[in-house]
């Protein structure tokens, strides 16, 4: 079974407002709400790719609620722990550019946290865990770090997708599988990088550290994959881009539905890819259908 985690999952209120104006009354065109947050992506995006999993993390409050029953609706599983204070609401406000404004998280008491490592104590070793997203501001920094060593434990592979210094104390422990952007792969070694033989050689880096599979995205540019046997590159499919959020947790959910199923690291990342495309180009997260129409124009090459 895949489980995913959300620290600080979210309503996403998203408001379309034909010409924004500050301080005057706007009235929206469009509003949609959507369970959000990068676990709870990954959890979506495999329920439609066929792929059960549950969902970890802290919810409270209408929002909370709201979060558990539209994943219902999905069939997808819960089992997250109840806080006190209401789940965030984050607006996406498209008005031309797009402006965010995220909400500030409920507070995770102790007890919270320890009803939460309980249940990841539980997984065993056929589990994989999905950990994505920010840590919420009243939880430790190191708090996704005492997660890993209870998975590790019980030989669940753990899957990382965060960024900064989180994601840099977690390469220690040396996940089955990560997706760093190539600015996100920058910041773990302190450089900027700007050419593909940058990307090569940081890469290759990641996976002598031990991460057992290594994906890097560039947008548009396409992407590389790492592992001790290879290094393979994928174009990208070309569109329109709609949607700027949720594309990089479809290729997570994308590579772990087709490794899954298929044990094939090439398909699986050829699948990635179409599946952040798919969201890319979608108003919406990808969905299989979608996949599958662009699967043929993502060409996976050795490096």
């Amino acid at each position: 079974m895949i489980y995913t985690c959300t620290l600080n999952p979210s309503v996403d209120y998203i408001v379309k407002v034909e010409q924004f104006q500050v301080g005057a009354l706007n009235r929206a065109t469009k509003t949609a709400a959507f369970p959000g947050g990068k676990g709870i992506n990954v959890s979506r995006v495999l329920k439609r790719f066929g792929v059960d999993n549950t969902a970890f993390g802290f919810i409270g409050g209408f929002t909370g609620a709201f979060i558990e029953s539209e994943l219902k609706k999905e069939d997808i599983h819960t089992d997250f722990v109840k806080v006190n204070e209401d789940t965030r609401i984050n607006i996406k406000l498209k008005s031309g550019e797009e402006t965010e404004i995220n909400g500030k998280g409920p507070t995770i008491l102790l007890e919270h946290q320890a009803e939460l490592m309980n249940k990841i104590q539980a997984l065993n070793q056929d589990d994989i865990l999905v950990l994505a997203g920010s840590i919420p501001p009243s939880i430790s920094a190191n708090f996704y770090n005492r997660l890993v060593e209870i998975a590790k434990q019980t030989g669940v592979k753990v899957v990382v997708d965060t960024s900064g210094p989180a994601l840099k104390q977690l390469i220690e422990h040396q996940p089955f599988f990560i997706k760093p952007n190539h600015h996100e792969l920058g910041e773990l070694f302190g450089t900027e990088i700007s050419s593909k033989s940058e990307i090569i050689s940081y890469g290759c880096k990641l996976v002598e550290l031990g991460v057992e599979h290594v994906i890097v995205s560039m947008a548009g540019d396409g992407a590389f994959f790492f592992n001790n046997e290879k290094i393979l590159f994928a174009t990208t499919p070309k569109g329109i881009v709609k949607n700027s959020v949720g594309a990089g947790d479809s290729m997570v959910a994308g590579f772990l539905a087709a490794y899954q199923n298929e044990q094939d690291v090439e398909k699986a990342f050829q699948y990635s890819v179409a599946a952040g495309s798919a969201t890319a180009f979608s108003e919406d997260l990808a969905t299989k259908e979608k996949v599958e129409q662009l699967l043929h124009k993502v060409k996976v090459t050795p490096v």
